[in-house]
């Protein structure tokens, strides 16, 4: 990358957002200026890009003026009202929310899957859901190796999911429970603490919530692969950082242990523990997603069973991003 870009970092308070100026920073991305945007509250904040200081100024819908890359991270409805914006001032945005990841004309990519389809957006790509990216980094190799019919998973999603402030809920419960004080709730519907929730999002009529869906509708059209059917439980659990994923798997053709382990040994961007299996404590902070726990599934014919772990703040989310935009 020759040129350097003119970037604007959305949502640049949150969780995500911070991350995302470390991963540009570890990366090298060729930034010429950077314009930190969030929500009136966070204006006048600080935060520090390669040794200098940079304000967060207040988000309105003149903010994109002489700006190359508008990188989303704010929440839907802001996608939705302020990335057309950006795109009419001349910026290409690449946005994490769900706001535009089934839009026909919005490429969805994982670049280890589906790079190519980065050529042909039309002003906005769409980062996807963070347990879908980490899961179809092992998913998708298989596929190509046996030709995936469907799954049936569970995942174990961390609180930073759910955003900074999930985060501090869990540290201020787990110091209320071990000093015998009364548990506030505010991000959750129920106490996190020492406690697993089978409720991520919102409830559809089906009894699935519309994460538990993600993993269909958005793995249809990173791995074009419009009949994949994906059966899943999202849990959130008490962990910071790092989401884990259950997956059995079918497929089309007969499966082989050894074929599968050498095909996930060489996946982009996926490290596969052959001798044991990956943990969310281990994969925080990492770039790299891992596989572990591999063997045949005693309850289907052709089936695998594994477990995935994977940074959502990193592959789930900024890392994607930045990548996405490194694509441009």
């Amino acid at each position: 990358m020759s040129k350097s870009y003119r970037v604007a970092i959305v949502g640049a308070s949150g969780a995500v957002g911070v991350e995302m100026l470390r991963v540009m920073e570890r990366r090298n991305f060729p930034v010429s200026s950077l314009r930190l945007l969030a929500s009136p509250r966070s204006s006048g904040k600080t935060l520090t890009f390669r040794g200098e200081s940079h304000t967060i100024q207040p988000l309105h819908m003149n903010s994109f003026e002489d700006i190359d890359i508008a990188i989303f991270s704010a929440g839907g409805a802001i996608s939705r009202d302020f990335a057309p914006e950006a795109v009419r001032n001349g910026a290409v945005v690449v946005d994490n929310s769900s706001a535009f990841r089934m839009h026909a004309d919005v490429p969805l990519v994982v670049p280890e899957i589906n790079g190519t389809d980065v050529k042909n957006h039309k002003g906005i790509l769409a980062n996807p859901n963070c347990t879908t990216a980490i899961t179809l980094l092992a998913l998708y190799p298989l596929h190509r190796q046996f030709g995936l019919k469907r799954i049936f998973a569970s995942s174990y999603q961390a609180v930073s999911g759910a955003g900074a402030r999930a985060i501090d809920e869990l540290r201020h419960q787990t110091d209320a429970v071990a000093k015998h004080k009364p548990i506030l709730k505010e991000i959750f519907p129920h106490q996190i603490a020492f406690n697993v929730i089978p409720h991520v999002d919102a409830f559809l009529d089906t009894g699935y919530t519309k994460e538990e869906m993600k993993m269909q509708n958005e793995g249809r059209r990173i791995m074009h692969l419009p009949n994949f059917k994906a059966s899943v439980t999202c849990v959130r659990t008490p962990v910071y950082r790092a989401h884990s994923i259950a997956v059995s798997a079918e497929f089309e053709k007969p499966v082989n242990l050894e074929d599968a382990r050498s095909t996930l040994s060489k996946a982009p961007g996926l490290q596969f523990l052959d001798d044991g299996y990956p943990m969310p404590l281990d994969s925080a902070g990492k770039d790299d997603c891992f596989a572990g726990r591999l063997r045949l599934d005693c309850a289907m014919e052709n089936g695998l069973a594994l477990w995935i772990c994977g940074d959502q703040l990193l592959k789930g989310a900024a890392l994607n991003a930045i990548q996405i935009a490194e694509l441009l």
